[in-house]
């Protein structure tokens, strides 16, 4: 199919499917802001440049006080060096994490770039600082652990002189040919434009892009895109649409009919903020449970890392990662390739996912001696099995019975032995109504 340079026929595009049974994906904020990596507490960290501009604003006072009034935020692109950027280790934490793709920040708001654009002269990871292919790396060793990779990118840069004097202008000399430039050295399966909602669609040129895109680029194919490409286009055209820290663009509410994907941090900025705690990361057991909500509705969740500036991801959101894989090995069945159920929950306790004949039960605590279910109506060959870390609890089937419109599970027999801590718990129905 040929698409035409309008969103009518941009929007007709089905997502490829590997998209909407990945589920997981893990988001990199990086950049010359991963270098002084200081915002005020519930901020982000990576608009370090713009807050300076607030001259009576905590980031200018912090800015003062550790790197003088002279100092300009140019200066910190010679400090961005990467010394301990290990893309194989990285690529391996992200495996073992069970993420299905990588999503790292090509280009930032401020413009800098972490591979060698021609568009971007003295302002790129090769140019300076790291003085290496950021992007390319990491792309080869994510590849090569068979995950999918893509790229952010941000349509507008705060402090570009020919976007300042005229956007259209930049868009049509810089922005679209950059953009061409990324997807053709790197064929991305995924682009996650943002830095959209000062201009419309039509600014940007969009729609001439997409239709591009989908047409003639290298990665026609496989490649998804997200609803960022003007003010007027979240949660309305575009790819999936995106929501941000459970905020929805547009103003209106998630349409969870349409693929949708929410996007947040371990903590609460997307950038390195060495001004967070410990008590501002989310805790493993809510992440899980955060993938499990947004997995019963349909969605899948990017969850984002800062690494430092030095190449580092910060060993709290390794541990984080780990503990999402570790519970992805046991009940990864339940969310690679599921569908919303007809019911997505049944009470405060259990979330639904399905997949062919198999309806999964998530409860997000260990519900006692007996799980009692209000949505399923068992068939004529209906059983009961729990995911388990053993093959032998996994494939005894447990006793269950359906009284009065309720669907019991008789848990008595599982001992502790069996069935260890975990921080949520899955039980597949097969032949459920």
């Amino acid at each position: 199919m040929i698409y035409e340079p309008n969103w009518e026929s941009i929007d007709s595009r089905p997502i490829p499917k590997w998209y909407d049974e990945a589920k997981f994906g893990i988001f990199i904020h990086w950049g010359v802001y991963s270098v002084p990596a200081w915002a005020p507490k519930g901020t982000y960290a990576e608009w370090y440049w713009a807050s300076m501009a607030n001259k009576e604003g905590p980031t200018w006072k912090f800015h003062i006080q550790n790197y003088g009034e002279k100092f300009k935020y140019q200066d910190f692109a010679p400090m961005f060096k990467a010394e301990m950027f290990d893309p194989d280790a990285w690529a391996e934490c992200f495996k073992q994490s069970g993420a299905q793709y990588v999503v790292p920040t090509s280009k930032h708001h401020d413009g800098f770039c972490i591979w060698p654009s021609a568009y971007s002269w003295n302002w790129n990871s090769v140019d300076i600082g790291a003085h290496r292919d950021l992007l390319g790396d990491l792309a080869k060793s994510v590849r090569d652990k068979g995950m999918k990779m893509g790229f952010y990118y941000s349509l507008y840069e705060w402090y570009h002189p020919l976007y300042l004097a005229d956007p259209a202008c930049y868009a049509v000399e810089h922005m679209i040919p950059q953009l061409k430039e990324v997807v053709e050295r790197y064929e991305p399966s995924i682009i996650f434009t943002d830095g959209e909602w000062d201009h419309p669609s039509e600014v940007w040129r969009s729609c001439e892009f997409l239709a591009w895109l989908f047409n003639e680029s290298s990665c026609r194919e496989d490649v998804v895109v997200n609803d960022r490409w003007g003010k007027e286009t979240r949660n309305e055209h575009g790819g999936y649409y995106t929501t941000e820290y459970g905020h929805v663009g547009g103003g209106k509410s998630l349409v969870e009919e349409h693929k949708w994907e929410e996007c947040r941090g371990i903590g609460a900025s997307f950038g390195y903020n060495r001004n967070e705690a410990v008590s501002d990361y989310a805790k493993s057991r809510d992440l899980i449970h955060l993938l499990i909500n947004i997995v019963s509705k349909g969605g899948n969740l990017l969850l984002n890392i800062g690494p430092t500036a030095d190449g580092r991801i910060p060993v709290i959101m390794q541990q984080r990662l780990m503990d999402i894989g570790e519970w992805l090995k046991v009940n990864g069945e339940a969310i690679y390739g599921t569908r919303p159920w007809r019911e997505k929950t049944d009470g405060e306790l259990v979330k639904y996912t399905s997949k062919d004949n198999i309806v999964y039960a998530i409860c997000l605590d260990w519900p006692g001696p007996e799980l009692v279910l209000n949505a399923p109506k068992p068939g004529k060959h209906t059983s009961v099995s729990i995911c388990s870390r053993s093959r032998k609890t996994s494939e005894n089937p447990l006793q269950w019975r359906y009284e009065n419109g309720r669907f019991q599970i008789d848990l008595s027999s599982l001992s502790m032995k069996e069935v260890l801590p975990s921080h949520a718990y899955v039980f597949k129905l097969a032949d459920i109504e």
